[in-house]
């Protein structure tokens, strides 16, 4: 037996044991309300976690970023409770709270001593459709929104190159709007329009709450029936359809920017769970991303970044649970001597070599292994799974796909991963972006991206 397949075994052996815990319980309520828990006893804590289905996908020209600055607007208050007086009560309660958006939903977290529960659903219920909003709190918040669009974005020199890469690659799509929203749709946000924007999405029927801790699921119904139940669905919300156009041939856009290294990312339009009738292909896709870029083992480290000292580093990203088409992205940092050029044609020929010879045994043992191993430790942290179920219920796909994630993995066959590269990994489908240093006003030093860089974007 191989040290490999050993590893499987024993890993395997892990998550069949962190299995045998009961499965997670659902219930719907009247309102339209989904209900989900996850029972752990190992600690006396709770994740409360309520998600609301809508975020950057669900906007248009003009009100970019409006999901994210909402979500911000909620925490400034209730009657009930008033403008920072909801994280006040949580600290002075012993927990942490906060919340995110993402292109395709918002959510809202607490994680405390479990006889605090019930409290943490009082105050969510309030907000979910009570909140107050007024003219100088959003004046406010929308100078904090550009100061953090400033430092995430404006400020990194690959943030900017990404947001214009995924203009590139949509066209049509509002997957080609940033999160954060570009800054003219942020400064010219006004309280009608989160007002309305509120109405229209902050509703039981348009959520999903996620609690996972020592809980009783009966008690935890119970709960929710008294602080969510009596909140009135609010209007059926659908988007009308914004496919894709069809692309045609491949898409680049360079940037100059006062970077010091350059950059180079590369996304071609792959299918995911939301776009396909058989979903083994995105699980394919999942295991040739760890094929190409999971660990030292992996292709691109082994033989552009170790072998061939090309890279500084070179990765994948790949994200199957999407409801859309989603992107097959590639990146990487040449090495000083090494042209953006150089380094985009050695990644295609790891691409190509395994569209022209397939994968190896051993490299299909050693991602399945990683995948369980990652399974097991992200399921083991109670934060960590409650994303999880949140994120797959909230897109429509049942927390049940998570169950059954580390089995899909298993059964990927070479085959199958030499397929899906013949079929998605093609310059029709591909956008790349090149980020070309530019020394900033009075310094001559930083190079162009065509000779190599020298120093760090």
């Amino acid at each position: 037996m191989t040290v490999m397949r050993h590893r499987i075994l024993l890993l395997l052996g892990a998550i069949l044991a962190f299995g045998a815990h009961a499965a997670p319980q659902t219930k719907t309520l009247d309102n339209g309300l989904r209900v989900v828990v996850d029972v752990d006893h190992r600690a006396p804590v709770v994740v409360h976690q309520l998600w609301y289905k809508v975020g950057s996908v669900s906007e248009d020209n003009g009100i970019s970023g409006i999901s994210h600055v909402l979500e911000h607007m909620m925490f400034k208050g209730t009657e009930a409770h008033p403008s920072g007086e909801f994280s006040d009560i949580i600290a002075r309660n012993g927990g942490r709270e906060n919340a995110f958006t993402s292109r395709e939903y918002t959510a809202y977290f607490q994680q405390i001593g479990v006889d605090r529960l019930e409290l943490m659903m009082e105050l969510e219920a309030d907000r979910m459709r009570n909140l107050q909003l007024n003219v100088e709190e959003l004046r406010r918040e929308l100078q904090v929104v550009l100061e953090e669009r400033r430092s995430r974005v404006e400020d990194r020199p690959r943030s900017q190159l990404f947001e214009h890469f995924m203009a590139t690659a949509y066209l049509s799509s509002s997957e080609r709007l940033p999160v954060i929203g570009w800054p003219e749709d942020i400064k010219a946000l006004e309280v009608e329009d989160l007002e309305q924007w509120y109405a229209r999405w902050y509703a039981p029927n348009n959520a999903v709450l996620v609690v996972v801790g020592d809980v009783d699921p009966e008690a935890v119904f119970k709960l929710a029936e008294q602080h969510y139940g009596p909140i009135k669905a609010g209007k059926p919300t659908t988007l009308k359809a914004r496919p894709e156009v069809a692309q045609r041939g491949m898409r680049r856009i360079e940037m100059r920017l006062p970077a010091k290294l350059p950059y180079l990312v590369m996304g071609f339009k792959t299918p995911s769970l939301g776009t396909l009738d058989n979903p083994d292909e995105a699980y394919a896709l999942e295991v040739l991303a760890g094929i190409l870029d999971g660990g030292a083992s992996a292709r691109f480290t082994r033989n552009i970044v170790r072998g061939r000292k090309l890279a500084a580093g070179a990765g994948v990203g790949y994200s199957m649970d999407k409801t859309g088409d989603a992107l097959f992205l590639v990146d990487g940092t040449p090495l000083p001597g090494t042209s953006v050029s150089d380094l985009e044609a050695a990644l295609f020929e790891e691409l190509d070599a395994i569209k022209r010879d397939g994968v190896e045994a051993s490299e299909l043992d050693r991602v399945k292994a990683q995948v369980i191993a990652n399974d097991v430790f992200q399921k083991d942290a109670m934060f960590a799974r409650a994303q999880i179920i949140g994120r797959l219920e909230i897109m429509g796909f049942g927390h049940e796909v998570a169950a059954a994630y580390v089995e899909r993995i298993q059964a990927v066959t070479a085959d199958q991963v030499q397929a899906v590269a013949r079929k998605y990994l093609v310059k029709d489908r591909l956008t790349v972006g090149v980020l070309i240093p530019e020394s900033p006003p009075g310094d001559a030093t930083a190079p162009d991206a065509s000779e190599g860089g020298q120093n760090d974007a």
